[in-house]
């Protein structure tokens, strides 16, 4: 978030979208280029549009439209939402645990943003609710399309997508970049390389391995580093409620990861002939 509230000194959300997708998704392109064949699925180039253009587009207007506080509030709940999905759609199963992890990580938010300063407008806190349930949805379908798929192939074909889903929103919506500050340019590479290409990567390799509601959990770092940023960049306050927050996070995640604290174990009850073995 820090890095596109600098972007955007100079450059339209939808125009950021499209540069930063698609300075990312060249390198992948090329890194996974004996699996993009594979990687092409209508699925994957669709969940594409909307999980990075649509979602990010949405995401960048809002920003743009208010407080970095409530900003991180709203994307906070991606966790819940994608647990939600994820259960819904029969494609995750969120244990007790899961669920403790995912409220005890919302509720640092709350901590984290109650606190926060800043002008904000219902306008675009909209944007991000909507971007934030877009991304959600992206997130449960995520995994399905990674499987038996190269993450790295898979990644730079959705990001592609993404650049070219924003597209015609900055085309017809927004005035061309013409230039821009040193800092613009710094910031825009920062969210293509640092922002997008490793940590997307990333994470979709760890979406291949974990449920929708463990991967999910995960991402309530996002605003927790945003807020840290924003005490280290912008000067904000760090009081105690950020603090409680930022260690909440940590308890979220590692409360809502943890294997179970025991399996339960199939034993040999009643053995009622030589053919047959009843468990309970």
């Amino acid at each position: 978030m820090p890095l596109t509230k600098i972007a955007m000194t100079d450059i339209g959300p939808s125009w950021l979208t499209v540069l930063r997708f698609a300075l990312a998704a060249a390198p992948l392109a090329l890194f996974g280029r004996r699996s993009l064949r594979r990687a092409m699925s209508l699925p994957t180039v669709l969940w594409g549009g909307v999980g990075y253009g649509f979602a990010i587009v949405l995401q960048n207007a809002g920003i743009g439209r208010t407080s970095v506080s409530h900003g991180a509030l709203i994307i906070g709940a991606t966790p819940v939402l994608v647990a939600v999905f994820g259960v819904a759609c029969g494609r995750g199963v969120a244990r007790g645990a899961t669920w403790g992890g995912l409220l005890l990580s919302l509720a640092r938010i709350g901590l984290i943003a109650g606190d926060g300063k800043g002008e904000a407008t219902l306008t675009g806190d909209l944007l991000i609710t909507a971007s934030t349930v877009l991304c959600a949805g992206f997130f449960v379908a995520q995994p399905r399309l990674l499987s038996g798929r190269n993450p790295v192939a898979v990644t730079g074909v959705q990001l592609a997508s993404g650049a070219l889903a924003a597209l015609p929103f900055a085309v017809f919506g927004e005035q061309p970049p013409v230039d821009g500050t040193g800092g613009t340019v710094v910031a825009i590479l920062a969210l293509a390389v640092v922002g997008t290409l490793a940590p997307f990567t990333l994470f979709a390799y760890g979406q291949a391995r974990v449920s929708p509601a463990e991967a999910g959990a995960y991402l309530n770092l996002e605003p927790l580093v945003g807020f840290v940023a924003g005490v280290a960049l912008f000067g904000d306050t760090l009081a105690a409620p950020q603090i409680v927050g930022g260690l909440a996070v940590a308890g979220g995640i590692l409360f809502s990861s943890a294997p179970p604290a025991y399996e339960r174990t199939r034993l040999p009850a009643v053995v009622s002939d030589s053919r047959e073995v009843r468990y309970r």
